[in-house]
């Protein structure tokens, strides 16, 4: 097994765009690694930061994904979750958790080999930073 395959990835991803392009990558049997578990959520405006915390206690990295600007079902859904990522954003930085831990990204329905290729780059970040004990520090492999 590969030491890439062995990091934990949580993805919350909108229901109307993100999640139907992880489908369409699935579909287009798109590679990339195993490891990511998918939370669907009806909009990233709906995810909490408290669920990105949570799920950062549980896994080695936590992406966020919604509707590109402009396109939300839900009107301005996906600009009120860039505006709660940044804040949380700071927050993390400044208790010390590195910033590529904790990701967010705008992905449509049509683009699900930009998901592969954003599963296959945050696992490759993640892997370079070590294991997250879920502690609140890094351990060597």
């Amino acid at each position: 097994m590969d030491a890439k395959d062995d990091r934990k990835i949580v993805a919350f991803l909108c229901n109307w765009c993100s999640y139907a392009g992880a489908d369409l990558a699935g579909i287009s049997r798109f590679q990339y690694p195993p490891n990511i578990r998918v939370v669907r959520v009806p909009c990233s405006g709906r995810v909490d930061p408290l669920f990105i915390l949570i799920a950062l206690k549980n896994a080695d990295a936590v992406l966020t994904s919604g509707c590109h600007p402009g396109d939300c079902h839900y009107t301005s859904g996906n600009l009120v979750a860039r505006r709660k990522f940044s804040l949380l954003k700071s927050l993390l930085d400044f208790v010390g958790v590195e910033p590529e831990r904790v990701q967010f990204d705008w992905i449509s329905a049509a683009e699900g080999n930009r998901f592969a290729a954003r599963i296959n780059t945050l696992t490759d970040q993640v892997s370079k930073l070590g294991v997250w004990d879920r502690w609140g520090s890094v351990v060597d492999d």
